[in-house]
C-alpha cells in the first residue's frame, strides 16, 4: 500500500497571498495611527516665519535703496507697503501687504506702532507673531508651534 506524504510547508502562491493582504491592510491603517498633521502645520509656521522675514527685509532694502526717507515703499509694481524705522508695520498695510499673505492663517492684532504685534494663528497654539521694528532695531518674529 501506498503512502501518502502530507504537505510539509506553504505553496508559494499562498505566501505571496499573505504578503499582498499585507501591505493592502498596512497602507490602509498606517495613516489612520501615524499623525502627520502637526509636522506639516510645523512646516507651516516655519514658511511663514521665512516669509515674514523674507517680505521685512525686501521692503527695508528697497526703502535704503530710496534714501531711507518715506514711510512708504511699493514692492512689485503695484503694493504699498507702510513702514516704520525703516520695516513694515504689522497691520494689513504693512507686512500683510509686503508677504502677500495667505487666508490659511487667521491674523489680528497690529498697528503702526513700535510694540504692535500681527499674530498669524493657525490653530489655539499655533502661531506666529510679527512685531513692528523699534528704532535702529529690526522686527522680531516669534514661532509658537508646541500646540500643533
Amino acid at each position: 500500500m501506498k503512502q501518502i506524504k502530507q504537505q510539509a510547508g506553504f505553496t508559494l502562491i499562498e505566501l505571496i497571498m499573505v504578503i499582498v493582504i499585507l501591505g493592502v491592510l498596512s497602507a490602509f491603517a498606517l495613516p489612520r495611527f501615524a499623525d502627520l498633521g502637526g509636522e506639516a502645520r510645523t512646516a507651516s509656521l516655519q514658511g511663514l516665519a521665512g516669509s515674514l522675514k523674507a517680505a521685512s527685509n525686501i521692503a527695508h532694502a528697497k526703502w535704503l535703496v530710496g534714501g531711507s526717507t518715506g514711510t512708504k515703499v511699493v514692492l512689485e509694481g503695484a503694493t504699498d507697503v507702510t513702514l516704520i524705522n525703516g520695516y513694515p508695520i504689522a497691520d494689513v498695510a504693512g507686512i500683510d501687504a509686503a508677504a502677500q499673505i495667505d487666508a490659511a492663517f487667521v491674523a489680528s492684532g497690529g498697528g503702526a506702532t513700535e510694540t504692535s504685534a500681527r499674530v498669524y494663528t493657525l490653530q489655539t497654539d499655533c502661531k506666529v507673531t510679527y512685531t513692528a521694528a523699534a528704532a535702529n532695531k529690526v522686527p522680531t518674529i516669534a514661532v509658537v508651534s508646541s500646540g500643533c
